[in-house]
């Protein structure tokens, strides 16, 4: 329920985008979608591994979250796709990871992971989470 009939705020990856943007505005903009969408994540998270609930609230939050990581994911995986330097490009995907990660979506994690092609930043991702192991 709203106070006030103050509508939600917005998203930050449900705001516009005006572009073109630089590289280094692209992956801000991907750190911040990662960091505002991690706490839906971890829920999702939570929810795959086999927390449920019988209350209705708790299930309408719970598809709420689900639905806000999957937005914010594809998002950021667009913007990502669209940043031209690699090191930087492959340290925002490296951000969605471990978005995807804490959503325990490993399929995604995996196949974001393979696209990562600076050996420091696998390395990285690698050490952290020895499960994306090929």
């Amino acid at each position: 329920m709203r106070w006030f009939n103050k509508p939600a705020p917005k998203d930050v990856w449900d705001e516009e985008i005006q572009w073109p943007m630089g590289d280094l505005e692209a992956a801000h903009r991907i750190r911040d979608i990662c960091r505002s969408a991690a706490d839906s994540a971890e829920r999702v998270g939570r929810l795959a591994g086999g927390a449920v609930s019988k209350k209705k609230s708790d299930n309408d939050k719970n598809r709420t979250a689900s639905e806000r990581y999957q937005r914010a994911a594809k998002i950021a995986m667009e913007i990502a796709l669209k940043i031209s330097d690699d090191l930087l490009r492959d340290s925002s995907v490296r951000e969605i990871v471990e978005l995807c990660l804490k959503a325990n979506d490993t399929k995604t994690a995996q196949i974001l992971f393979r696209a990562i092609q600076a050996a420091s930043v696998r390395g990285d991702v690698l050490k952290e989470h020895p499960s994306l192991q090929p």
